[in-house]
C-alpha cells in the first residue's frame, strides 16, 4: 500500500492519479445510469450501444487521418455514432416488434465490422486494444473534465426528470395514461446511457464495458430499499471496484480493465450465493 501511495503522490506518475480521479467520479455517472439499465432491463440495447461505437471511434480515425480533419477525433466520432444508435435502438425498441433482436444483433455486430473496416483502411499503427478492454492509465486530464462535465449533466436531467423516469421504468402504461411521454423519457434514458458507455470504454473497454455498467447496480438492488438508495450503493460499489482494480492492477502488472471487471464479476457472484443463502435460512 506505500508504494502505492508513492505513485499516487509522485509528480512525474500523473497518469496514476488521473486514472483514479477519473473513475471516481465515473462511479457516479456509472451508478446512476446503471440503476436505470437494471431497472428497466435494457442492458441489451446498452450492449448494442456499445459495440456499435466501434464504429465511431474507426470512422473519427479514418476522417482524422486520411480525409485530413483534425477537429474529428475517435472520441467525438464515438459520441456522434453513440447517439445516433441509442435513436436508432430507441425506435426498433418501440416498432420493431418480433424482429426486434435480430435488428439490434445485426446493428451490434454491423458496427463493430464498419469500425475494423475504417481501422483497416487508415494508414499507419493503431491498436484498438485500447478501445476494446480500455486502458484507465491512458486518461488525460482533459477525460477528468469530460467525466466531471456527464456527472453534471446527468445529476441535472435525472434530478429534473427523476419521478418521470420511474414511472417509465416501473409502470409505463399507467405512465402513459396520466400524459408522460414514455417514448421520449425512453430515448432520453437511452442517450444518457449511450455517453456514459463512450465514458465507460476509455475505463473498461467495449468488450467489458455492461458488466461495469451493470454489476455494481445489480448488487446494489439486493441491499437498497430505494431507488435513490439504489443510485447511492451502485456508485459506492462501482467506486470501490475501480479503486481495488487499479490497485491490484498496479501490483501485479495487469490489466487494469480487466482486473476490475474480474472484481466486480466475482463481488456479483458472491452477492447471488450470500442471497440464495439468506433466502434460504
Amino acid at each position: 500500500m506505500t508504494e502505492l501511495l508513492a505513485a499516487l503522490t509522485d509528480p512525474d506518475l500523473p497518469f496514476l492519479r488521473y486514472g483514479l480521479l477519473t473513475g471516481l467520479l465515473a462511479s457516479i455517472s456509472f451508478g446512476i445510469i446503471g440503476t436505470f439499465v437494471v431497472v428497466r432491463r435494457i442492458s441489451y440495447l446498452a450492449g448494442a450501444i456499445s459495440h456499435c461505437i466501434l464504429a465511431g471511434i474507426g470512422g473519427g480515425l479514418y476522417l482524422q487521418t486520411v480525409a485530413g480533419i483534425p477537429w474529428i477525433t475517435p472520441m467525438q466520432g464515438a459520441v456522434i455514432v453513440a447517439l445516433l444508435s441509442a435513436v436508432i435502438l430507441a425506435q426498433v425498441s418501440r416498432h420493431a416488434g418480433q424482429r426486434e433482436d435480430s435488428i439490434i444483433g445485426a446493428l451490434w455486430s454491423g458496427g463493430m465490422s464498419i469500425g475494423y473496416l475504417f481501422i483497416a483502411k487508415t494508414p499507419g499503427y493503431f491498436d484498438p486494444n485500447s478501445y476494446l478492454f480500455g486502458n484507465i492509465l491512458l486518461i488525460t486530464k482533459q477525460d477528468i473534465f469530460f467525466v466531471a462535465g456527464l456527472d453534471i449533466v446527468i445529476l441535472a436531467v435525472v434530478g429534473i426528470f427523476y419521478n418521470k423516469l420511474l414511472a417509465l421504468c416501473f409502470d409505463e402504461e399507467y405512465a402513459q395514461l396520466r400524459g408522460v411521454r414514455t417514448q421520449w423519457l425512453h430515448l432520453l434514458l437511452l442517450c444518457l446511457t449511450a455517453l456514459t458507455i463512450v465514458l465507460l470504454i476509455r475505463i473498461v473497454g467495449i468488450i467489458m464495458v455492461i458488466a461495469l455498467l451493470t454489476l455494481p447496480a445489480a448488487i446494489a438492488g439486493g441491499f437498497a430499499a430505494s431507488i435513490r438508495q439504489m443510485m447511492l450503493i451502485a456508485t459506492a460499489v462501482c467506486a470501490v471496484f475501480i479503486t481495488a482494480g487499479l490497485s491490484a492492477s498496479f501490483y501485479l502488472n495487469l490489466p487494469s480493465g480487466s482486473v476490475i471487471i474480474l472484481i466486480a464479476t466475482g463481488a456479483y457472484l458472491l452477492s447471488l450465493f450470500l442471497d440464495r443463502r439468506a433466502a434460504k435460512e
